[in-house]
């Protein structure tokens, strides 16, 4: 099999820009045109290749990044690159897939949770929390939940979009997973009204942390 080169990739991404698919990312902040499910299918193709996953992360375009998210070999990025990426990743899509398919199954992941936390960069505090959020749901032994619920009390109000988002996350996870904090996570919920209003579509579960709660709750119940 012939090498793929980043200049057939960056090539094939191009054919695949899709003017409306762009109209509608940049809505949400994203600046690509390519079908998702198109851009898995040619992460399918190339397998997992991660000296062509770094080279595509370098050209800086949100495709080809995403692309790279998908054929690279998460254990193998170094915990200052990744430190690195976090930081480069400039739109919402490219942070969301590198923090879930690369970063969450680093070895690095719970150093850079503690790293990312507190950081003044809102973008990178939101992957500390959502790497959290992960360890709230799945191992929370040693966290300090009521902590963690103190610090989304007293800031997630006028918490930046990206973070807010993530505290909420990890404050209705908190609720739904740890039914000894439940009653303390939709009452923060209730007070702050954060998403409230949010606009959600018909069979979607809204964001608001108290309604976020009651209805994974009862599903789980129910099931």
């Amino acid at each position: 099999m012939t090498e793929t080169t980043v200049g057939e990739v960056m090539a094939e991404l191009a054919e695949l820009d899709d003017p409306k698919i762009r109209a509608v990312n940049e809505k949400h902040g994203d600046d690509h045109g390519v079908n998702l499910g198109k851009l898995r299918a040619i992460a399918k193709r190339l397998k997992t290749q991660q000296d062509l996953a770094c080279r595509l992360w370098e050209t800086g375009d949100s495709a080809a990044r995403l692309l790279a998210l998908l054929i690279c070999r998460p254990k193998a990025f170094e915990r200052d690159r990744l430190d690195a990426m976090v930081r480069e990743a400039r739109t919402p899509k490219v942070h969301d897939w590198l923090v879930n398919y690369v970063v969450k199954k680093s070895p690095h992941a719970e150093e850079l949770r503690l790293a990312w936390f507190a950081d003044p960069d809102p973008a990178v505090a939101s992957a500390g929390w959502a790497l959290t959020t992960e360890r709230v749901t799945k191992t929370p032994d040693g966290l300090d939940l009521p902590g963690l619920l103190d610090i989304i009390e007293a800031q997630l109000k006028d918490a930046p979009e990206r973070l807010q988002w993530a505290m909420n996350h990890c404050l209705a996870q908190i609720g739904i997973d740890h039914a000894e904090h439940r009653a303390r996570a939709i009452g923060i919920g209730e007070r702050l009204e954060v998403l409230k209003d949010y606009p959600t579509p018909p069979g979607c579960t809204s964001p608001f942390a108290p309604i976020w709660i009651n209805e994974i709750v009862r599903r789980r119940q129910d099931a």
